[in-house]
C-alpha cells in the first residue's frame, strides 16, 4: 500500500526573461528550468501554467512523445513566451535529454538551470527557496530526506529502496549528500561549465549521481534543500529494472576512476 510520510525549437531569439524571486534579494536573476518529457500530455499544461506564475523560463525536452505531448508543447510556447521546446528524434535516456537541455540552457547564457520532472513530483513553489539557496551554492539539491522523510504515496517497498540506495551511494562514493538520487535540481551555469556533458553516459538515478559527483569532485559548493515528493498523480512512472541496475554498477565506476580515493579537490579561496 502506499504511504505519506511527512508531509523544434520556438522562438530561440527569444531572450532569458530576468525573475525576481520575493524572498530573494532586489538582484535579477535569469533562470531556465528544464522539464523533459515521454508521454506527458495530461501534465503538461498544469506545469506551464505553474511556472508562469514563478516567472521563469520553461524549456521542454521532448522525446517524440506517441502521445503528442511535444506536438502541445508547440502550442503551449507560442501561447507563452516564457515557454521553449526542444525535440529529439528518440527515446534514448533522460540523462541525455538533460544534457540537451543543458546545452540549450548554456548557449543562452541562462545562469541558473533547473532539473524538475514534469509530473508535478517536485512543487514548482520551491523554485524561489532553490534560488535562495543558489546565492551561495553551486549546486542546490532537493532532498527528501535530510531532517526527517518527505515522501507521498510511494509503497513501504520503494521508500525503503530509494533510503537504501542513498546510503549505499553516500558509502561507496564518501558524498555527504543525503539524497543522491533525487532529480530536483538547481545548477548555477558555472558548474555545468565545470563539466564535460559528452563524458556524461549513464541516465535515470545513475545520471543524478553521477553529475552531482562530478560537480562534487571538482570542489564546488553542494547545498541541501528540504522538498517533499508526492508521487505523480497522471500517466505512469518512467523506473524499471534496468535504470536500478545501472545505477548500482555505476557507482563503482565513480570509485574507480578516481583511483579509490573518496574526497574532491580542495577548492582554492579567492586569495590563493
Amino acid at each position: 500500500m502506499p504511504v505519506a510520510v511527512a508531509v523544434t525549437n520556438l522562438a530561440l531569439n527569444r531572450p532569458p526573461r530576468a525573475i525576481l524571486c520575493p524572498n530573494l534579494s532586489n538582484t535579477a536573476h535569469k533562470a531556465l528550468i528544464i522539464v523533459p518529457t515521454y508521454n506527458e500530455r495530461d501534465n503538461l499544461p498544469g506545469i506551464v501554467e505553474a511556472l508562469g506564475k514563478i516567472s521563469v523560463d520553461m524549456l521542454v525536452v521532448d522525446d517524440n512523445s506517441p502521445d503528442g505531448t511535444g506536438d502541445l508543447a508547440d502550442e503551449l510556447a507560442e501561447q507563452h513566451p516564457y515557454v521553449h521546446v526542444l525535440h529529439r528524434q528518440e527515446k534514448n535516456g533522460l540523462g541525455r535529454a538533460y544534457c540537451a537541455g543543458f546545452a540549450w540552457a548554456l548557449e543562452r547564457e541562462y545562469e541558473f538551470v533547473f532539473e524538475m520532472d514534469g509530473d508535478f513530483s517536485h512543487d514548482p513553489e520551491d523554485i524561489p527557496r532553490f534560488l535562495k539557496a543558489a546565492e551561495g551554492a553551486d549546486l542546490v539539491l532537493g532532498t527528501r530526506y535530510k531532517g526527517g522523510i518527505r515522501v507521498i504515496n510511494w509503497p513501504l517497498t520503494r521508500l525503503i529502496l530509494s533510503l537504501g540506495a542513498a546510503k549505499y551511494v553516500q558509502w561507496i562514493t564518501g558524498m555527504p549528500i543525503s539524497d543522491p538520487t533525487g532529480g530536483y535540481k538547481c545548477f548555477r551555469r558555472t558548474a555545468l561549465e565545470a563539466v564535460d556533458l559528452d563524458q556524461v553516459r549513464s541516465n535515470g538515478y545513475s545520471f543524478q549521481i553521477e553529475l552531482t559527483h562530478k560537480i562534487w569532485r571538482q570542489g564546488l559548493r553542494v547545498a541541501e534543500v528540504p522538498i517533499v515528493f508526492s508521487e505523480r498523480a497522471e500517466g505512469q512512472s518512467k523506473m524499471s529494472g534496468n535504470i536500478v541496475w545501472e545505477a548500482i554498477w555505476m557507482v563503482w565506476r565513480l570509485w574507480f576512476q578516481h583511483g579509490l580515493r573518496r574526497w574532491p579537490k580542495q577548492r582554492k579561496s579567492n586569495n590563493d
